[in-house]
């Protein structure tokens, strides 16, 4: 995708820029600007290349641009109601350029106050090369979205071209439904993009798509684009011979294996959603989300390992159909996956491309049900190795991915064909500079959002290779991540903050055993990094000169809305720094009121990008009471959010993670950045507590390091670091040793959970999505002594 270029008729003259002082009531003197247009342009967010200043003392405060035509004075404030009013681009604060690394506001001192500018080897070869450009691809993309998008779409192939408006929306409960429409009535298959059109129009059928990496070292294959595209055409065939059918859903329960990749392209291919749950999830949890999607169909493997663990993965999905017959849903067709199975396959059965089986389980036993359970190798053998792709409006349903909820049943995110392909395709490519020589892997399981856009439909959409990893970042030793690193010389590393601090326990030298010279980008995903894991991974594993792109987004957002962009971003360690192109962010206060400059509060977004989720599944009126209800006209993210005084975002937390302290607000993830500064710390979680004068007041949990121990001295050294780093309101009453926390299956930490905990209060509701269920009874049996 080349960078969107201005719709004009005509393009804007040249530009020469004239900067003067602002008055002080009309805001900072560096303005958007551009020749008189005889329309809104987009080059009226244009910055053009700084030129010397001229004094123009007889104007206001604001920039001239003067090109061939008239001189037009931009004031440093839009008039209100303006488009860059409404969408708070004056309050957005974006930075100028800076040479070198100078001081930022984040949380402490010295390093972590810093920010860090793009190597300039990268920057110059960089799609967005500096703030400059991102401020013009931002500004348009923010102003002029339908043409913004609406270039970018044209890299795609449509069957039928949108023939109606190219974005309709409704963000304001008040005035009727929710809904947003991006191209609607235009037709294409995502299948389709991904694959058909990089082997035949691009040639890139001899590319290496994945490079699969499995639990066991020395286990590992490759498949190219025209393999793929081959496999997903015959896993496509197989399905149509078993009834699917355009809008049914298929639910997947797969291992990190290159045929999870194909069964979730193979749905896209005829139209029918793909419903993943992750194969660490329980019977139970895979039972709820087949009976609330009503999925006719899974797809599953025998078994797999992770690290030494084995999992019988069809022990647990015959659990679930069981459970699911009993609830009056039996599944027609279980489509099974021989995995672990494999050696018993001759050369010839195998459609796949698995390699020997290096760690042989030999007393596995696979349940059969012979009415229902049928051999992936088998219906894929039987098939053609071509087929027409179902073709699809751009809003029709792509694939429903579940998540959960603080409270009730967990919802079914449904996201949709257009809008998401063109929203992953064009952040993979720029926030992690995509270029055709890199190597990409992002570590998350497919089983989650991160999975989906940049395991599998961003990379391919750009024509990536990328690694696939089945196993864990301990196994064998500690040193796996970066034994892979080198082994596939891997240019752009996207992982959990979680991860990352795991790895920290170690030290720098397993890292150091491996050289890492082929990294040029490193990404963090899933929740805010504190700084200290932030310096550690750009010290460490990035030897300092790899920028890191902190990313903030959501299931429901498909991608990602808060991202430094690593040729143009000064980074500033645990700041998810800027919006990405077509998010326009705000901060508003609890009476829904938008608040300026420096700032702490929700945060929302005022209009649709493409990737945005269209409902929950079943439950449009959820969709609508859990986004758009509580500030009617905004996106509600549910994060808290503050602005620093260079117009820096940084994410502090679920809103109900924060903390209000005798009257002052507080953020968990301040308070847990201080506590792992402390030398004994590997990882903390902080949470409310009720207390008789506060009102609330902190309860800490804290895992140490190795080698250290958990003592009363400890503890007080620990309140007094906080005291120091933040202030005396924040001084923890409680401190609570936690040899572990629980976590989801991707790394979040559970906090609700951890609430229960402080408060002894045992009725924890749906704790299924905790990895291990162990870890809570004994933070139950652990806790502090507390007065309430």
């Amino acid at each position: 995708m080349a960078p969107p270029t201005s719709s004009d008729p005509a393009p804007c003259p040249p530009l020469q820029t004239y900067l003067f002082p602002a008055l002080p009531h009309l805001g900072s003197a560096l303005e958007w600007v551009c020749p008189a247009p005889r329309r809104h342009s987009p080059a009226l967010y244009a910055m053009a290349p700084p030129l010397p200043v001229l004094p123009r003392p007889h104007l206001t405060g604001g920039v001239v641009f003067a090109g061939l035509g008239e001189a037009v004075v931009v004031p440093a404030r839009a008039k209100p109601g303006s488009d860059r009013d409404r969408l708070g681009l004056g309050e957005m604060g974006l930075p100028e350029e800076r040479s070198g690394s100078g001081s930022g506001s984040g949380s402490g001192s010295g390093e972590r106050a810093r920010s860090w500018s793009p190597p300039p080897e990268l920057s110059r070869a960089a799609h967005v090369p500096s703030m400059a450009r991102y401020r013009e691809l931002h500004g348009r993309s923010v102003l002029e979205p339908r043409e913004f998008w609406g270039d970018i779409a044209k890299e795609f192939y449509w069957k039928t071209p949108c023939s109606g408006p190219f974005l309709q929306y409704n963000f304001d409960v008040t005035k009727g439904k929710i809904f947003i429409e991006w191209m609607k009535g235009a037709t294409t298959n995502i299948c389709y993009n991904l694959l058909d059109r990089n082997v035949n129009e691009k040639k890139l059928g001899d590319r290496v798509a994945f490079y699969w990496e499995g639990n066991e070292p020395g286990e590992a294959t490759q498949i190219t684009y025209r393999e793929l595209l081959t496999q997903v055409c015959r896993c496509a065939n197989a399905l149509r011979k078993q009834g699917i059918r355009k809008g049914d859903r298929v639910s997947i329960y797969m291992p990190m294996i290159l045929e999870l990749v194909v069964a979730m392209l193979a749905c896209a291919r005829l139209g029918a959603l793909h419903s993943i749950v992750f194969a660490g999830f329980s019977a139970d949890s895979l039972c709820e989300r087949i009976l609330d999607s009503s999925c006719t169909l899974l797809i599953t493997a025998d078994a797999f390992y992770r690290g030494e663990k084995l999992v019988n993965l069809k022990e647990l999905v015959d659990d679930a159909l069981h459970k699911c017959r009993e609830k009056g849903f039996p599944v027609k067709r279980c489509i099974v996956v021989k995995h672990l199975g494999r050696a018993e396959l001759g050369t010839g059965d195998s459609p796949s491309h698995s390699p020997p089986l290096k760690r042989p389980c030999q007393d596995l036993q696979i349940p059969w049900n012979q009415g229902v359970d049928l051999w992936w190798h088998e219906i894929l053998g039987d098939s053609e190795e071509e087929c027409e792709p179902e073709w699809c409006d751009a809003e029709d349903p792509l694939f429903i991915l579940y998540t959960s909820g603080s409270t009730g049943k967990p919802k079914g995110v449904v996201h949709t064909t257009g809008g998401y392909m063109l929203y992953t395709a064009t952040s993979f490519k720029y926030v992690f500079d995509f270029h055709e020589d890199d190597v990409f892997w992002c570590t998350a399981d497919i089983g989650w959002i991160t999975g989906h856009s940049y395991v599998t439909y961003g990379p391919l959409a750009n024509g990536a290779t990328s690694v696939l990893f089945e196993g864990i970042p301990t196994y064998p030793d500690v040193s796996r991540l970066w034994n892979i690193v080198d082994k596939y010389k891997v240019t752009k590393f996207y992982t959990a903050p979680t991860a990352i601090r795991l790895l920290m326990k170690f030290g720098d030298e397993p890292v150091n055993k491996y050289s890492r010279a082929s990294l040029r980008v490193l990404g963090t995903v899933g929740e805010p990094i504190n700084p200290e894991a932030w310096l550690w991974y750009h010290r460490v594993v990035g030897a300092q000169r790899c920028p890191i792109v902190d990313t903030f987004w959501q299931t429901e957002t498909g991608g990602h809305m808060l991202t430094p962009l690593p040729g143009a971003t000064p980074m500033k360690p645990g700041s998810a720094t800027f919006p990405f192109f077509g998010v326009a962010p705000a901060i508003l206060n609890e009476s829904g009121e938008e608040l300026e400059g420096e700032a702490e509060g929700y945060l929302v977004f005022k209009q649709p990008w493409p990737g945005i989720m269209r409902t929950v599944y079943g439950n449009h009126e959820r969709f609508e009471a859990t986004y758009f209800r509580k500030f009617p006209g905004y996106y509600v993210t549910g994060d808290g959010c503050r602005r620093d005084e260079d117009g820096y975002y940084w994410i502090t937390g679920r809103i109900d993670d924060m903390l209000n302290v005798s009257g002052h607000l507080l953020s968990t993830a301040e308070v847990e950045s201080a506590l792992v500064e402390h030398k004994a710390i590997a990882e903390a979680a902080v949470v409310s507590h009720p207390h008789p004068v506060k009102g609330e007041c902190l309860y800490c949990f804290v895992t140490l390091r190795e080698g250290h121990a958990f003592t009363p001295a400890l503890a007080e050294e620990l309140k007094k670091q906080v005291r120091e780093k933040i202030s005396p309101i924040a001084t923890p009453d409680y401190i609570q040793n936690a040899p572990g926390l629980p976590k989801t299956r991707s790394g979040k930490i559970m906090r609700r959970v951890l609430r229960k905990i402080a408060q002894n209060d045992h009725d924890l509701g749906d704790t299924s999505t905790v990895a291990d269920q162990s870890v809570i009874s004994h933070l139950f049996s652990h806790r502090c002594q507390t007065a309430l």
